[in-house]
Parts: C-alpha cells; sequence; structure tokens
C-alpha cells in the first residue's frame, strides 16, 4: 500500500520539490500551507503545487492550514492515516526574525508542539524536520561536521531552529518508540530542471542567488556585496550552495532511515565545497551570459567569513550525496528565472 506522507510548508520553495520527490518516489504526500510564503494558483491550490501536478501528472492532496491550528490538526490526522511526517513549516527570514522574535517563536516552537503533539495521539511517531546550518552558529572549525557545538544562535531564527531539534532529541529519548531525522540544510539553491518550480521570495530576496538572479534578469539594478575584506581568496563570504533537487532527494533517504527504527538522527546537507559571492556572481553571468553589475558595502551584521558541511555522515548512513554541481544550479536557477521573471504570480 502506497505510504501517506504529511507535508507541513509543503508549498514553499523546499517543500514543493520534496512533494514532487515524494510522489516520484511512489509516495502519497498530503500537503498543508498557511500561504504565507506561497502564491495562490487556481483550483484551491497554491501555484507551486498546480504546477508540480503538471510535472508529475498526478493530482497533488492540498489543504489551507496553520499549524498553530490544533482543531484543524487533529481533524487532519483524523481524516487521514500518516507514515510520517515532513515538517518544513515555518518562518524563515533572519533579519525579519530579529525584529520579531515573538512571532518567530510562536510560529515555529509553538506551531512544532501542537504538530508533535497530534501525531502522538494519532501513533505517528516518524519526522524528518527541516533544520539548518545556522544551528552551527560562528564555525569553531571547517568543514562542519555534527559534531560540532550547536546552539551558538546569532538571531531568533536560527535559535528556533535549534530548540526544535532539541525538543525532537528529547522526545525521541524519553519514548524510544519515536523515529527522527533532523536535516540541517546549508544554502539550497537552483530550481527543478523543467522551470516549472523554483525559489519566489517574496518582496526583496533575503539569499543571494535569487537576488543574482533578479539582477540578471533585469528586475533588480545591481547586486550589494555585503564586505571584501573577509579572510577568503576573494576577500567575499564563502557558503556551501547545494542543489535543491539534491536537497529533496536527501529527504526520501531520511524517510527510508525511519523505517530502519533510528531513533534520532542528524545529518548536514550539503556538497561540502565553498563558493565565494564573487564565484558565485561568476557563475550566474556564465548560465545567463548577461553581465551582473555589483557593488561592494560593508560587512551585514552577524554574517561569518566561510561555512561549508562535511557531508560524509549522510553519505556513509543514508547512503545520499549531492550530484548536481555549480553549473547545474545556476544553469536551472536561470532557467527558473527567464522563464518566471516575477516568480509565480502572473507574468
Amino acid at each position: 500500500m502506497e505510504e501517506k506522507i504529511l507535508v507541513t510548508g509543503g508549498a514553499g520553495y523546499i517543500g514543493s520539490h520534496c512533494v514532487l520527490e515524494l510522489v516520484e518516489a511512489g509516495y502519497i504526500p498530503v500537503v498543508i500551507d498557511n500561504f504565507h510564503n506561497a502564491i495562490r494558483g487556481t483550483d484551491e491550490l497554491p501555484e507551486s503545487l498546480r504546477r508540480v501536478q503538471q510535472i508529475v501528472h498526478h493530482p497533488i492532496l492540498f489543504q489551507e492550514m496553520d499549524i498553530t491550528d490544533e482543531a484543524a490538526l487533529e481533524e487532519l490526522f483524523s481524516e487521514h492515516r500518516f507514515s510520517a511526517v515532513m515538517h518544513f513549516a515555518g518562518l524563515k527570514a533572519v533579519g525579519e526574525s530579529v525584529q520579531k522574535p515573538l512571532e518567530y517563536y510562536r510560529v515555529n516552537l509553538t506551531g512544532t508542539i501542537c504538530l508533535l503533539e497530534t501525531m502522538k495521539a494519532h501513533g505517528v511517531r516518524n519526522i524528518v524536520f527541516s533544520s539548518s546550518a545556522t544551528v552551527y552558529g560562528d564555525p569553531k572549525y571547517l568543514p562542519l561536521d555534527e559534531n560540532h557545538p550547536v546552539g551558538g544562535c546569532t538571531n531568533p531564527y536560527g535559535k528556533s531552529k535549534y530548540f526544535i531539534e532539541e525538543m525532537i532529541r528529547d522526545l525521541c529519548k524519553a519514548e524510544r518508540n519515536w523515529n527522527a531525522v533532523l536535516l540541517r540544510y546549508f544554502n539550497p539553491i537552483g530550481a527543478h530542471e523543467s522551470g516549472l518550480i523554483g525559489e519566489d521570495p517574496q518582496g526583496i530576496p533575503n539569499n543571494l542567488m535569487p537576488y543574482v538572479a533578479q539582477v540578471a534578469v533585469g528586475r533588480r539594478e545591481f547586486l550589494n556585496v555585503f564586505g571584501n575584506d573577509y579572510a577568503t581568496d576573494d576577500g567575499t563570504g564563502v557558503r556551501d550552495y547545494i542543489h535543491v533537487v539534491d536537497l529533496a532527494k536527501g529527504h526520501i533517504a531520511a524517510l527510508k532511515k525511519l523505517k530502519e527504527h533510528c531513533g534520532c538522527k542528524i545529518y548536514n546537507l550539503g556538497t561540502g565545497t565553498g563558493y565565494s559571492v564573487l564565484q558565485m556572481v561568476r557563475a550566474m553571468e556564465k548560465a545567463s551570459g548577461r553581465e551582473i553589475k555589483y557593488k561592494i558595502t560593508g560587512r551585514r551584521e552577524g554574517d561569518v567569513a566561510s561555512c561549508y558541511a562535511n557531508p560524509a555522515l549522510a553519505e556513509c548512513e543514508l547512503g545520499w550525496k549531492a550530484a548536481f554541481g555549480l553549473d547545474k544550479m545556476c544553469e536551472d536557477l536561470w532557467r527558473w528565472q527567464l522563464q518566471n521573471p516575477t516568480g509565480f504570480s502572473k507574468n
């Protein structure tokens, strides 16, 4: 029998790519989302999921729902028998979290507690959690492995991810029949190769590559490069960028790990290679065939010089490894941006 997987926040950038991979792997995803970071399409569906349906030729089960709504969650779990949950839902802008800490803690922490309590009440004890490399804080050494100290987060967004990790770890320790895989993402970029789904930030992009792509397509005039005096090869910040499709495949590998009654496991999802801001700009210029104008400005508070993963544990225990390199990431990102210059909203 096909397994039903609940996907919270499944209309977003990473969630929608995971929904696609779930269908292709033979699972039945049931998606909930509150449209905080998603565009409405036709037929009650988010536009991202309408397009996923177009790619997979398969209907996607969707309900508009907020994870802080306990009654709605209760009804959902009474209606479906889930074998596991993939939990993406949450607020995710670092800068905004500094301005609105209570809102971030309420949505991310309270929402997750509501979800875990409902799962427990209905005997669903398998979860894959969308965490982040922000839990590592300022790197003490590189590359970052899963044993690196955590919790030295510089903003409420990162702290909320760390607190949720701790909640899930405590739960797995207290109740041995729970299984969880916590995935610490590095920097997902790119898009599905169809160019139908991709990252569509609302307002000014917080992340480098959507901003670079918008400059390339003419939506923005130039890129601000925050600092060129870091201890890196060209003085700009170095990050580990991973193709979103590789990331999504990591979630399928995590689901399989849950089947082993694995307890609580933590894995980095990254490539292990760091690229600087200027290297990314050059790679995007190559993919788009367009010049990308930029200006050097002062460092941004909280930014670290370099951050990249040691992904060996995921390779060893999940049998997962990032397959796509930088050229493919930029080519797919450019295809998405060129086909959708204003994102999912009507062009």
